[in-house]
């Protein structure tokens, strides 16, 4: 039995896609939703729904009961009263399942920047769940994407009406990015693997070596559309994050982050591409999905 957590997000919904496409002998799947109506109706004919969050204990317990696999991945809660607090109650409750019924192995969704980054909001507390994690004794694979390709269609709107994409990074230093679509393929792999042992992180660097001014240049030429980067700050992020309903501690949590992959280099140059894992080019995703999604 395989657990999916999150099987609506971006991440989760590739999972479960390619789990339930893997064909003949692939073991159950179990999904854990808030809202078992958001799961496409051919998907929920062919997986077991337990309904609720993955951060209560009881739902865990009931969907880990018999499981051999899971795949975890902590959901970002802007209105979380503490960026801490927000991984440790869902890492608690795993670790507490993991202990009960014997779980044998879990394929997380965590970070890059391990050994590296300090005070880095989001990023800090994702390394930490993967040391608890590990610690249990369970078989465990660390996802390690840099920033995510998909962060980018919070920016529709903008060039749809206008020419200008708004980041608090540095735009002339390389930023690694990486497509869910290739998170989702490398942890279907491990979960359909029973093969694996010990604990350790797998890399997921997309092939390209591209500054935010870079990146905004490909976006040109794939909307046919001029698109220039403005620099704004980690207050201007953190100020925007709270006008769209974060608590204190989730938005400093975000200018934290930013200030850390600028300052510590998490997510540079230094970060070699795992073409391997990670195969899809920045271009070849803004043709496939963030063209469609400006032109819709």
């Amino acid at each position: 039995m395989i657990v999916v957590t999150t099987p609506t997000g971006q991440i989760g919904r590739e999972v479960l896609a390619r789990l339930l496409d893997a064909g003949h002998g692939t073991p159950p799947v179990r999904v854990i939703v808030r809202d078992p109506a958001r799961l496409l109706p051919q998907t929920r004919e062919r997986v077991e729904v337990v309904q609720g969050s993955h951060a209560d204990p009881a739902v865990l317990k009931e969907a880990c009961e018999g499981a051999d696999q899971v795949f975890w991945l902590v959901p970002p809660t802007p209105g979380a009263d503490s960026v801490e607090g927000h991984f440790h109650a869902f890492t608690e409750a795993l670790c507490e399942a993991i202990g009960t019924h014997g779980v044998e192995r879990v394929v997380g969704v965590s970070t890059l920047g391990r050994g590296i980054a300090r005070n880095a909001g989001q990023l800090s507390a994702s390394l930490a769940m993967d040391e608890a994690i590990a610690a249990t004794g369970v078989h465990y694979r660390a996802l390690c994407p840099p920033a995510l390709m998909e962060n980018l269609l919070r920016q529709v709107a903008a060039f749809r009406d206008g020419d200008e994409w708004s980041v608090a990074l540095t735009q002339d230093r390389v930023l690694r990015t990486c497509a869910t679509r290739d998170i989702g393929a490398a942890a279907a792999r491990l979960l359909l693997d029973d093969s694996w042992t010990g604990s350790g992180d797998v890399p997921l660097v997309g092939p390209d070596d591209l500054t935010p001014e870079g990146m905004a240049r490909v976006v040109s030429e794939v909307l046919d559309r001029p698109v220039r980067v403005r620099q704004i700050s980690g207050a201007d992020l953190k100020a925007t994050a709270l006008r769209f309903g974060a608590s204190e501690a989730w938005a400093q949590g975000l200018a934290d982050m930013v200030a850390a992959q600028n300052g510590q280099g998490l997510y540079g140059a230094a970060q070699p591409s795992t073409p391997d894992t990670a195969p899809t080019s920045f271009r070849q995703w803004c043709e496939e999905v963030l063209k469609p999604a400006v032109l819709t």
